[in-house]
């Protein structure tokens, strides 16, 4: 793993304060390297569980927010599981109480418990869309309760919410169908949230990285191995850099939008627009239903196949 970036003048986040969520390892630690390197403190969460979601003794929060300390900057870690009401509240009060003040949230927390559909049980159907899906909603709620306290106080802020998607909740991924479900629903949760936070001087946007984490490490085994020289396109650090632009004051006027990112890529997702389309001006029949669905099909773009599919 790379280590803390160097630390300089004229950051790009320079005093802000900056909330990670799963930021013990992986992406998550990297967005928090990337976010102190730019000027911000960070409150480093991570529950400190294994790859699918059950306890490891070695919480890894704390050795982050030291590696941030030892670097030159400013950190605190939070353990709480923040997929609990009392423990998303804790967080932005973790915040609080030792910064004074919230600017960004960046959700990233996250597992796996791959199985096909039919033998996916309700457990780990449950357990994903938790993690993945409440642990987004959770955050953003307590955290947008705060700022919306403030605009109404007369201190409009700043603030900017990075949510977690991915190109499987976008496309779908064979064996993942409730990890595709969760992050398709981030999607979904990002576009309300966007539109309904703007009032309190929020913005919100979603990314759908590829990068080497724990989580694709052993399912894309064969994609996300580390080269032994030149520029290792699957480094998570890779895609924390659009991550701490998307936070700082210097994204203003950018909301509601997904980005794939990995290696140097960065892609504007243009999400479901309405396609070929024929207006009957009356019911139709169940066979005429399936003659305007052949012909508009004729019309239409191909969809882009189910990750896994070919």
């Amino acid at each position: 793993m790379s280590g803390t970036p160097p630390y300089r003048e004229g950051r790009l986040c320079e005093g802000r304060v900056v909330v990670v969520t799963g930021a013990g390892r992986g992406l998550g630690r990297a967005h928090a390297l990337a976010y102190a390197a730019e000027g911000a403190r960070v409150v480093v969460n991570d529950l400190g569980v294994g790859l699918d979601g059950t306890p490891d003794p070695d919480s890894p929060a704390a050795r982050v927010a030291e590696e941030i300390r030892a670097g030159g900057g400013d950190a605190v870690a939070h353990g709480r599981d923040i997929a609990t009401a009392d423990g998303a509240a804790s967080l932005v009060r973790t915040a609080l109480d030792t910064y004074g003040r919230l600017d960004t949230l960046v959700n990233n927390a996250g597992f796996l418990r791959d199985r096909m559909l039919v033998n996916l049980d309700e457990d780990d159907w449950d357990a994903v869309l938790r993690v993945h899906l409440t642990g987004h909603f959770l955050p953003l709620k307590h955290a947008a309760a705060h700022w919306r306290a403030e605009t109404r106080a007369g201190r409009t802020p700043t603030a900017r919410i990075i949510n977690t998607s991915s190109g499987a909740g976008l496309l779908g991924s064979l064996g993942q169908g409730n990890y595709s479900a969760a992050k398709a629903g981030i999607v979904g949760l990002t576009l309300v949230a966007a539109a309904e936070l703007a009032r309190y001087g929020v913005q919100v946007n979603a990314i759908a990285p590829a990068a080497r984490t724990r989580m694709t490490e052993t399912v894309f085994a064969e994609t996300m191995t580390s080269p032994d020289t030149g520029f290792d396109a699957m480094a998570p650090e890779n895609v924390s850099p659009l991550v701490v632009w998307l936070g700082s004051p210097a994204s203003d006027g950018v909301t509601g939008r997904v980005f794939e990112t990995e290696a140097g890529r960065i892609t504007v997702m243009e999400g479901w627009h309405p396609g070929p389309t024929e207006d009957k001006g009356a019911r139709r029949t169940p066979q005429e239903a399936g003659e305007t669905v052949r012909k508009l099909l004729a019309e239409a773009r191909e969809p882009s196949p189910v990750y896994g599919a070919g």
